[in-house]
């Protein structure tokens, strides 16, 4: 029976492993092995390595060619784990000195822009890397804003759109008025009527001169935006300005408005939020009013923007609190401007709203007439901001602000695009707030303004909303620029004309023209009321005309009713 020999097993009495003898101790053992003591938590290393052969052959060929290309397995001699394989030749030969110099510069800018087989794989592919990340960030920053969008949007589990969204109504109509009319919004860009030149009637107030140094404001050299605490600048109605009063008694028209409101019905296809205007007619005479707290003496930010704004009032960046910070800005910005050195130029009468020794601000009202008919006239209030000489010539200007609050919503940052790609700006600012710089302009062609100034405020900080500053004021002709925004002129007037008419057909007393968001109809309404018991009293009529709609496909409304108070 054929036994099996284990063999004899060498005791090492001064420790672990095979005693230490110069002689091999088991037969076919193989050389060159070290033995280093190793502790229980150590990893164990490899006791043959067949992926080596090909290497350890290649390498060692030449320095051993007698060896057998299969031993090369259990060959650890050139293996770096083990630190008795290399010798100090073969350590010199594998240093490797790094340069830490640059590389040098191409004498004619970067060659990889015209040579396309020149490294190929390095700055171009570092330029794409760059830009795909900027994607993803921008991707990224998007689905932040949508998320955060539909998580404040959220009611009954339904999504509100974006013109859900915006203002409400600025007056609920009440389900008990019965309807009169209906009118599209769709239809006002068919109207067209054409008026001559005016004329002026009075001219009051005084103005300063514009300072020229502000056209070469830029964002590098930008100026903090100060703040005019002691001038005072003056919304008045029109039923409560004293000239209109006495250009009204001597039967100098027969409609009277001021230019903010005869802007807003010129430009009310544009606009998104609601807003609403008091009509009185006393006698042949009809008179535009704004109501008190109405929201015309506010100016809109991003009214016409895609991108959702807050809702909440307490917010910096809700509609509402931009609105009043727009309009802060624009009256610091259009006193900023000018030479404040006391040399005004003086019209017929002082500001007509001012009291004695009471500081004002820069502004001249010019109250104009227009001819709309044979026996029909319309007396408009219009201001301007400043005053400049060019060739011995005195020009009217109109001064106003873009404000930019973050430049996420818009896409735009002004501080980098204003100097290279100012037309950039330009038309972004047209596609989210192309109501403002509408009405702006219509202001500037009823007043007859030579130049009207944009000026470019941003904060400070994007969550600062009491710090501003200056980066850029641009001047524009206001017919061309009208031109440039699709402003026309003859539609203008055909709208205002076209309120006029039905405005004269109601009831005297009091109405009411309101823009709201969601309907495109013209319902005619009517309720009567009981008799008022007031003190030599009679019952009065009123109506109340309501001008609703939206763009899309909303609709608007033109409601008119007898009888409301």
């Amino acid at each position: 029976m054929v036994g099996f020999n284990v063999g004899s097993v060498p005791f090492n009495s001064d420790g672990w492993g095979p005693p230490e003898s110069s002689s091999p101790l088991l037969p076919n053992h193989p050389s060159n092995v070290p033995f280093a003591p190793f502790s229980r938590s150590d990893k164990l290393g490899r006791i043959a390595d067949w992926t080596r052969t090909n290497y350890n052959y290649n390498n060692n060929q030449s320095r051993n060619p007698n060896r057998n290309p299969t031993d090369s397995a259990f060959d650890f001699t050139g293996d770096d784990s083990f630190g008795t394989g290399l010798t100090a030749a073969d350590d010199d030969s594998t240093f490797r000195l790094v340069d830490g110099k640059p590389p040098p510069r191409p004498r004619f800018g970067p060659r990889w822009r015209f040579n396309h087989h020149h490294n190929r794989n390095q700055l171009p592919q570092r330029r794409d890397e760059e830009v795909e990340a900027k994607k993803r960030e921008a991707e990224k920053e998007r689905a932040r804003r949508d998320r955060h969008y539909h998580q404040n949007h959220r009611s009954g589990g339904n999504h509100q759109r974006r013109e859900a969204a915006a203002f409400k109504s600025s007056v609920d109509i009440q389900p008990e008025w019965n309807m009169l009319d209906q009118i599209p919004f769709s239809t006002f860009s068919k109207l067209s009527f054409s008026v001559p030149e005016p004329e002026d009637l009075i001219l009051c107030g005084g103005l300063e001169f514009y300072d020229r140094s502000y056209d070469r404001v830029a964002p590098k050299n930008s100026r903090p935006l100060e703040r005019f605490k002691n001038r005072n600048f003056f919304k008045v109605t029109t039923t409560d300005d004293p000239i209109i009063r006495r250009l009204a008694n001597e039967d100098k028209a027969t409609v009277f408005a001021t230019d903010s409101i005869l802007s807003t019905l010129m430009c009310a296809p544009r606009s998104v939020y609601s807003w609403d205007i008091v009509i009185q007619r006393v006698g042949n005479k009809l008179f535009f009013d704004k109501r008190d707290g109405s929201q015309l003496d506010l100016l809109s930010v991003h009214e016409t923007s895609q991108e959702p704004l807050p809702e909440s009032k307490e917010d910096i960046n809700s509609a509402y609190s931009l609105s009043v910070e727009a309009a802060y800005i624009n009256q610091n910005f259009s006193q900023q401007v000018l030479i404040r050195d006391g040399n005004k130029v003086a019209f017929e009468e002082g500001n007509p709203f001012a009291n004695e020794g009471e500081e004002v601000a820069s502004v001249a009202y010019r109250y104009r007439r227009w001819k709309l008919d044979s026996d029909m006239y319309l007396v408009a209030r219009c201001e301007v901001q400043s005053v400049v000489e060019v060739n011995n010539q005195r020009s009217f200007l109109t001064l106003n602000a873009l404000n930019e609050f973050d430049s996420k919503y818009s896409g735009v940052d002004w501080r980098q695009k204003l100097e290279t790609q100012r037309g950039a700006v330009l038309a972004t600012e047209l596609k989210n707030n192309a109501n403002k710089l509408a009405k702006w302009t219509s202001q500037a062609l009823l007043a007859s303004a030579d130049m009207m100034k944009l000026g470019y405020v941003s904060r400070v900080h994007p969550r600062d909303h009491f710090n501003h500053v200056i980066l850029a004021v641009v001047g524009y002709k206001p017919r061309d620029f009208a031109a440039q925004i699709n402003l026309n002129t003859s539609n203008m007037w055909g709208i205002v004309k076209s309120i006029v008419d039905l405005c004269m057909k109601l009831n005297e007393g009091k109405s009411r023209c309101q823009r709201k968001n969601r309907c495109n109809r013209l319902r005619r309404m009517r309720k009567v009321e009981r008799q008022l018991h007031l003190q030599s009293m009679s019952r009065k009529t009123r109506s109340l005309l309501s001008l609703e709609g939206c763009t899309g496909m909303h609709l608007s409304e033109l409601v008119v009713a007898d009888g409301m108070h």
